[in-house]
């Protein structure tokens, strides 16, 4: 049986996964390279992510949870785009766009974390509510707009030789 503590672990470990995979499909997407094995464990563990996170104690309704909700609907329809709708026609973009912003709301929980977990950022911002949280969020969100912006326009696998739309 898991403790809490091996629990934590697990979902830590699970989340950074997700981010790690999904940073290099995200690269990828920018040279408009499928990256099909890696974005199986991108999209998977990143849903895992937010399944793991509904196993904690719930006392009330949280930004996580809340986050984590949005994040199992939004792979939903990546998944669905991807393959159900194999990336055909609109469906190319908004397999992007919400695969990115899975991506998005994880490195988002992951800078929350950062700033409750690390001493130097969290004196910098105790309630998460001082500048230093506001902008390193706002320049995340920035940077993760570029990155969508870049990767509708650059993500065309079918223009590649040998590429496909289908998974």
């Amino acid at each position: 049986m898991f403790t809490q503590g091996i629990y934590t672990t697990v979902h830590v470990l699970i989340s950074l996964a997700g981010i790690a995979s999904g940073l290099i499909v995200a690269m990828g997407m920018l040279s408009s390279k499928r990256l099909d094995a890696l974005t199986e464990v991108f999209l998977w563990t990143t849903a895992l992510t937010s399944l793991t996170g509904f196993g904690f104690p719930i006392a009330k309704v949280t930004p996580g949870l809340v986050v984590g909700s949005l994040s199992l609907v939004i792979l939903a329809v990546a998944i669905f785009a991807r393959s159900g709708r194999k990336l055909a026609g609109p469906w190319r973009a908004i397999y992007v766009v919400t695969a990115l912003l899975a991506l998005y709301f994880n490195v988002f929980v992951l800078v929350v974390q950062l700033f409750e977990k690390v001493p130097a950022l969290e004196a910098l911002a105790p309630t998460q509510s001082e500048p230093p949280f506001a902008v390193s969020q706002l320049v995340v969100l920035a940077v993760f707009v570029g990155l969508i912006v870049a990767a509708v326009l650059r993500f065309h696998p079918e223009r590649q030789p040998g590429g496909r739309a289908t998974v």
